[in-house]
């Protein structure tokens, strides 16, 4: 799969389908969703940002480039601590490969090693691809591969591969992602409810690919799963923009600049990283609380029945998520945590709120600084 990527950062076990899908406008693909209809047999309009919004991501990427780098750098120690110096990265497509690029090269400058580093599908309801799974283990160890993916929400990605990868004998059943506010994993680089700023953007961030698709006419047996090219968006790709961005932020920590900053977070993904704030304008560091008891998806359930709603998968937790309601979904309405109504890693979702003219909502969330609830589209 072609992407706008380098091939020394990451292969894409992907089938090119550019020209080959029709995307449909949100509202469509949301009734049919809802409907029955697999969310991985359509294609999204790809959101194009207002000039607002960009000024919006461009401040969060300023911002919060530095926590980024400090996540990744402690998942960094984290996956050679646990796989060794042979680990083989596979990201989830999409929004795991700008992460596993940013592992990879972490790794090589702090370690001096070079990893092997793939992109493949998964997809909820329709398992991992398994055509990409044998490729690898032609090629690998089964013990050598970890996956890499951004963010947890509630951990249902996590659930789908374990449930998969149990007839891929050898293969640990883990995800390697730089935040956890769910509180399901160890192996992340902190449990805040970061701001990841590749979470703010689509394709455009991502190496100009789409999101992973699955429908029988196209994706044949021996096939990949499809995802498709932009390349008429080349003029708005800003996928190595984000890289650098945190790069720099690893350049500064191999200095030392940053050594005792980068320590405590080394020792513990729980209650030892730092969260960034900002306060009259500038960036600020606030120590991270201990993540709360339990797991993200027994709060999840709290607010499906607090608010109605009897199918969970229309609430959508944490940063990440909530961008990708407003970005991808008809979100009913937006939660943002009462204790982080000012925080500026949520200013990107007040714009696109406002933009969609989605209601925001003060709410005492305990795992999530943010949710996004998907409209059940049978009211409307």
């Amino acid at each position: 799969m072609r992407s706008s990527y380098l091939e020394e950062d990451v292969t894409l076990l992907l089938k090119d389908i550019t020209g080959m899908v029709q995307p449909q406008p949100t509202e469509e693909r949301e009734r049919l969703i809802q409907a029955g209809k697999h969310y991985c047999e359509m294609l999204p309009i790809e959101y194009v940002p207002s000039s607002k919004y960009m000024e919006v991501y461009r401040e969060a990427l300023r911002n919060y480039a530095a926590p980024t780098a400090r996540a990744v750098t402690v998942l960094a120690d984290k996956v050679i601590e646990e796989k060794g110096k042979d680990v083989v990265l596979v990201s989830l497509a999409r929004a795991g490969v700008p992460i596993g690029i940013l592992l990879k090269r972490y790794i090589r400058y702090q370690y001096g090693i070079e990893t092997d580093h793939y992109g493949i599908s998964i997809i909820r309801g329709r398992g991992i691809d398994k055509n990409a799974m044998n490729y690898l283990l032609e090629r690998y160890a089964p013990e050598r591969l970890l996956f890499v993916d951004g963010w947890i929400g509630k951990g249902a990605i996590l659930n789908e591969l374990r449930k998969d990868l149990e007839e891929f004998t050898g293969v640990a059943a883990d995800i390697a992602v730089l935040a956890d506010p769910a509180n399901v994993t160890e192996l992340c680089g902190t449990h805040e409810d970061i701001l990841i700023p590749s979470s703010c953007l689509n394709c455009t961030v991502s190496g100009l690919i789409s999101r992973t698709f699955l429908r029988d006419d196209i994706i044949g047996e021996k096939d990949f799963h499809g995802a498709v090219y932009y390349g008429e968006l080349a003029d708005e790709d800003l996928s190595y923009a984000f890289i650098h961005a945190i790069e720099n932020e690893f350049k500064k920590e191999l200095k030392k600049e940053f050594k005792k900053e980068f320590e405590n977070e080394r020792e513990s993904c729980s209650g030892s990283q730092k969260g960034a704030g900002k306060e009259n304008g500038k960036e600020k560091e606030t120590a991270a609380k201990e993540p709360p008891d339990g797991c993200g998806i027994e709060e999840v359930r709290e607010i499906a029945e607090k608010f109605g709603i009897d199918d969970i998968n229309l609430v959508k937790p944490g940063i990440g998520e909530t961008t990708r309601v407003l970005l991808r979904r008809v979100p009913w309405k937006v939660l943002i945590d009462k204790d982080h109504e000012k925080d500026a890693a949520l200013a990107h979702i007040v714009r696109l709120a406002e933009e969609k003219n989605v209601p925001v909502e003060s709410y005492p969330l305990r795992h999530y600084r943010a949710c996004g609830i998907i409209k059940k589209m049978a009211d409307s």
